[in-house]
């Protein structure tokens, strides 16, 4: 059994219900937009956000579990869903999953329109019930993940990123909506402010190690989708290259920051940065800052009855470290 087939087990019930109810909520009168919808759904990913929404509500709750439980994921996938779809427009990307992206297939003015109607409709449906302790969850990751490009933007400009602000840029751009999926599972069920709380910061250090694993695909060798290097090329600032700009002689700094700035589509060049940066111990340096915020996560779980909703969620916790894509 695939370790994600593993992972949805005690939920299995759930997920397929939530799959004809996320399919609801982006129903519309108007056919076009109902066709776009229908090929974002018929091509979604491994679903990992709702799964984190519906094991952390049964494990604070011991296996109780409310519509409102539904809505909540819903409302996370049709923002996670918006933003990609606004992803592909600002990265000016035409493939997703290996697949065509909306904007690639249907240009970037409807790709825009379709990534707002999705993030309204995530809105509605929290206003319509009522739910707005899960709307103020939601909005506040809206707002963390505009401002994480906005500063990512900022900052590849002048490539002056310290750790502190990598952290940050991760933290608002791909943690806050992991975190959101916990505090959302858990508020769903009636769990107290202190849990909910809790189970945000359970999320928020999971998906920094997500962000951090991704980051260490760059420099890869595996087979993982994409080629490595592409972080280097398109000049965002990760932390193996972050250190290793700390942990250098002002000349190779000037040659690092030369070659980053001046010579990113050069593949030649991009592989020597890869193995200087390899060379200087940025990789084992961000493998063990990876394995810290996972530990964190996993004594935070430490802290909940046995259960096999808590087995998933550490199960879910090392598959995001040992993940091979």
């Amino acid at each position: 059994m695939k370790l994600v087939e593993q992972i949805k087990q005690p939920i299995l019930e759930e997920m397929e219900l939530f799959e004809s109810k996320f399919r609801d909520s982006m129903t519309t009168k108007v056919p076009l937009l109902n066709r776009i919808t229908h090929y974002i759904v018929r091509r979604k990913g491994k679903q990992m956000r709702p799964m984190f929404v519906f094991l952390v509500a049964k494990m604070v709750s011991n296996g109780k579990f409310e519509e409102r439980t539904y809505r909540g994921a819903s409302i996370i996938e049709l923002i996670h869903t918006g933003s990609l779809v606004h992803d592909d427009v600002v990265d000016d990307s035409n493939r997703r999953r290996g697949f065509f992206s909306i904007n690639a297939l249907w240009k970037n003015k409807i790709a825009v329109l379709v990534g707002d109607f999705l993030f309204s409709k995530s809105l509605l449906l929290s206003l319509d019930n009522d739910d707005f302790d899960l709307l103020k969850i939601i909005s506040n990751s809206l707002k963390d993940m505009s401002e994480g490009e906005l500063l990512q933007i900022e900052k590849a400009r002048k490539l002056d990123i310290t750790e502190e602000v990598y952290f940050e840029i991760i933290r608002q751009k791909t943690a806050t909506l992991i975190a959101s999926c916990c505090a959302i599972g858990a508020a769903s069920v009636g769990s107290q402010k202190e849990e909910v709380e809790k189970m945000r910061l359970f999320g928020e250090l999971i998906g920094i190690a997500f962000q951090i694993k991704d980051d260490l695909f760059d420099y890869t060798d595996a087979k993982i989708g994409k080629p490595t290097g592409i972080d280097i090329k398109e000049q965002k600032m990760t932390l193996p290259l972050i250190y290793t700009l700390n942990n250098c002689s002002a000349k190779e700094k000037k040659w690092l920051m030369n070659s980053v700035k001046n010579h990113n589509k050069n593949k030649k060049r991009v592989k020597e940065v890869i193995a200087f940066v390899k060379g200087k111990g940025g990789i084992e340096y961000t493998t063990a800052k990876m394995e810290e915020y996972q530990s964190k996560a996993l004594k935070i779980l430490e802290t909940y009855p046995n259960s096999t909703y808590k087995d998933s969620l550490l199960t879910m916790v090392n598959y995001v470290i040992e993940r091979k894509i």
